[in-house]
């Protein structure tokens, strides 16, 4: 039942002593704030991780050679290990029943690109049909390379979205449109897009076409491919690392490289990435709650303080209330009452300004591995929630001691 007399002592009580009652629910509103804030940085890490992951497929895995830097079987360290054509079939066919997509790739150097009268200065990379899958790339217009373009050397080109921009501004489709490189005309069949735009100022050629007409050989730059996905992430974490492990075992072997020579190959693999930083996350997410936990607590022994000095000051009010016939729970609710108004004003006021902070610099905040830091509102406002309960708890021991106060000594008090 409502009890208006009960709340104009309250109100009274804060305007007799507004500094302190001020203070005290800043503590307060300041530990959910510092809380919210955290939690929702902890988030924006999470999904900013997220995102560039996202950028190739999560269960890619990726090869590139390096250098030697150690002798074995009579060869000197500092061999520079050039993968080929060879590599990649060898792998295909050994670990077939493990690979989803592969693809060989050929950085296209040393030839001018131009389109018309402009010269391009965009990278040219050799891959086969499956790349567009192991990089996420999505077709806006068009389609990416097929099988029938590698087989017959096709001189086919697929642009980035920002190239079609940049360059194709004046025409309605670059679609049909011709290139030039160092002299012969590749025809533009397709435009893809990826989520940054960086990843778009590339232009895809057939990979037999950038070995044979280009002078590439056999050579290949790097190595791609995707694994089944698996439901269980610890399994597909698992399964890639199996899968990594083996594929560096078949080129060292191929490549005469000595087995703890990590350098001479290098194999990075997504999920395995993925895991290392989401623990990484997870250990920054637990320090952020404990940061914020001990501000909140901080802010309720500051609540539990005010009402023992509450308790102090209205001994000879209390008993008198006691004198007159009050009963110990109504002295424990009066000052329940003023302890759990100050801790839930203080908390809806720190949890509002931090949703709104997050909610209008959220979206803007562009840092590394830091995207959109948000909170979910159930969470923050559950928090709120344990924290009014704190605070009920925090005001008990004051108003228990209260309750107990001897009526003839609390009227000798001065």
């Amino acid at each position: 039942m409502f009890d208006i007399e009960r709340w104009q002592e309250i109100f009274d009580t804060i305007r007799k002593n507004k500094l302190r009652t001020f203070l005290t629910g800043l503590s307060v509103a300041s530990g959910i704030f510092i809380l919210v804030i955290l939690l929702g940085f902890g988030q924006g890490m999470q999904n900013g991780i997220e995102h560039e992951f996202k950028q190739d497929a999560s269960t890619s895995v990726w090869v590139w050679p390096g250098i030697t830097s150690k002798e074995y079987k009579g060869l000197n360290p500092g061999r520079r290990i050039q993968l080929v054509n060879e590599n990649i079939d060898k792998a295909s066919a050994m670990f077939n029943e493990t690979i989803e997509y592969e693809s060989g790739r050929v950085f296209v150097g040393g030839i001018s690109v131009n389109y018309g009268k402009e010269a391009l200065v965009y990278g040219v990379q050799g891959v086969s049909s499956d790349f567009q899958f192991i990089d996420n790339a999505s077709m806006v217009e068009g389609r990416f390379i097929n099988y029938q373009d590698e087989v017959s050397t096709g001189k086919v080109a697929i642009i980035g979205n920002k190239i079609k921009k940049d360059v194709f501004n004046e025409v309605e489709s670059p679609i049909g449109e011709f290139i030039d490189f160092s002299g012969i005309p590749f025809k533009v069949i397709g435009v893809f897009s990826e989520m940054e735009d960086r990843e778009e100022e590339v232009i895809y050629i057939p990979i037999t076409t950038a070995q044979r007409v280009f002078n590439g050989g056999d050579r290949i730059n790097t190595m791609s491919y995707t694994l089944p996905p698996v439901e269980n992430f610890d399994e597909a974490v698992a399964q890639s690392i199996t899968f990594k492990n083996n594929l560096r075992e078949y080129l060292q072997q191929a490549h005469t490289i000595a087995p703890d020579d990590t350098g001479a190959i290098g194999v990075w693999s997504a999920l395995e990435e993925a895991k290392r930083y989401y623990g990484l996350t997870n250990n920054i997410k637990l320090f952020f709650w404990f940061v914020g936990i001990c501000t909140i607590i901080a802010g309720v022994v500051g609540v539990s303080n005010i009402m023992l000095i509450v308790v102090k000051e209205r001994t000879r009010e209390i008993g008198i209330r006691k004198a007159l016939g009050a009963k110990p729970w109504s002295i424990i609710a009066m000052i329940l009452h003023e302890s759990i108004f100050v801790t839930a004003i203080s908390g809806f006021t720190g949890l509002i300004f931090s949703m709104a902070l997050l909610e209008l610099v959220g979206p803007n905040v562009e840092i590394d591995y830091v995207k959109n830091p948000s909170v979910n509102f159930n969470v923050a406002f559950s928090t709120v929630l344990v924290l009014i309960l704190a605070g009920t708890l925090a005001g008990f021991v004051p108003a228990w001691r209260a309750a107990k106060v001897q009526v003839i000594e609390s009227l000798r008090d001065e």
